[in-house]
């Protein structure tokens, strides 16, 4: 079943996303397996991120390599709300 994994980070800011960004893309993780969407929103030092899991597994692996890149950039992802995914509409 997929998962919703939704983090409000505290002071996240178009530059600190960039960065996570660029620095999963350099470590191989741009577009990891197990991830069926992404999507950031928010303004200003307010960005929050949702992501669509085939798997928790695959979220936890995932995670080994978003963890300590977010740990060097001093970003605090505070604690993930996730939940099963219901539906899904697109388009």
């Amino acid at each position: 079943m997929a998962l919703s994994i939704h983090f409000r980070p505290k002071s996240m800011n178009a530059a600190k996303y960039k960065e996570v960004l660029d620095r999963l893309d350099r470590a191989g993780a741009g577009s990891p397996a197990g991830r069926l969407h992404h999507i950031s929103f928010g303004s200003g030092d307010d960005l929050e991120v949702i992501d669509v899991w085939d798997s928790q597994a695959s979220f936890e692996k995932f995670g080994a390599t978003l963890g300590p890149i977010l740990a060097e950039l001093g970003v605090d992802p505070g604690d993930p709300v996730i939940k099963p995914v219901h539906n899904i509409i697109a388009g």
